[in-house]
């Protein structure tokens, strides 16, 4: 069971150290406008018809939400939705922002980087599982039980994703 202290707080900002040994300083931001930064990509957390949330794996034993990099001149649900397609093989039948991740890399070679993602809910339709790309396994869990089984990355960012999205789909 998570508390209010477990959950991103618009203004607050959340210490986190990546893979790769960098200190960044994340925060989470409402849906308008996008915060000042680098656009990094968008992330879906993705409900199927039956209401079960989709996670994907890419290298390595932990789960994800289907998450990536813009191509091009996408925008942010561009992005979403070819993500979502490319990673756990759905297609995205609606979409909702619900708000974005601010990250400030304090140090590290990306030291002063300020890199900017979308964070989405999504109502998708599953393809066959078909893995073309980096990903290598889809599952789907119960909602309440996504934030036992996902890689959490910063918990605060996500476990405010999390609750936005249960929010936005009458399930909060």
């Amino acid at each position: 069971m998570t508390g209010p202290e477990d959950v991103a707080r618009e203004g607050n900002e959340y210490a986190f150290r990546d893979d790769r040994g960098q200190d960044w300083m994340l925060s989470w931001h409402p849906p308008e406008p996008p915060p000042e930064g680098t656009r990094h990509g968008s992330g879906g957390i993705c409900f199927t018809p039956d209401g079960s949330v989709v996670l994907v794996r890419q290298s390595g034993p932990e789960w994800e939400f289907p998450a990536g990099r813009p191509e091009g001149d996408e925008d942010w649900r561009a992005t979403l939705v070819r993500e979502v397609l490319e990673e756990a093989c759905a297609v995205v039948q609606d979409a909702t922002l619900l708000g974005y991740s601010r990250g400030v890399c304090l140090s590290g070679p990306e030291e002063g980087l300020v890199l900017i993602r979308s964070l989405w809910r999504a109502e998708v339709v599953l393809n066959p599982w078909a893995p073309r790309h980096e990903t290598t396994a889809r599952r789907t869990v119960a909602p309440d039980d996504a934030a036992e089984q996902v890689r959490l990355g910063e918990r605060h960012i996500t476990r405010r994703w999390l609750r936005e999205a249960l929010a936005a789909r009458g399930l909060a």
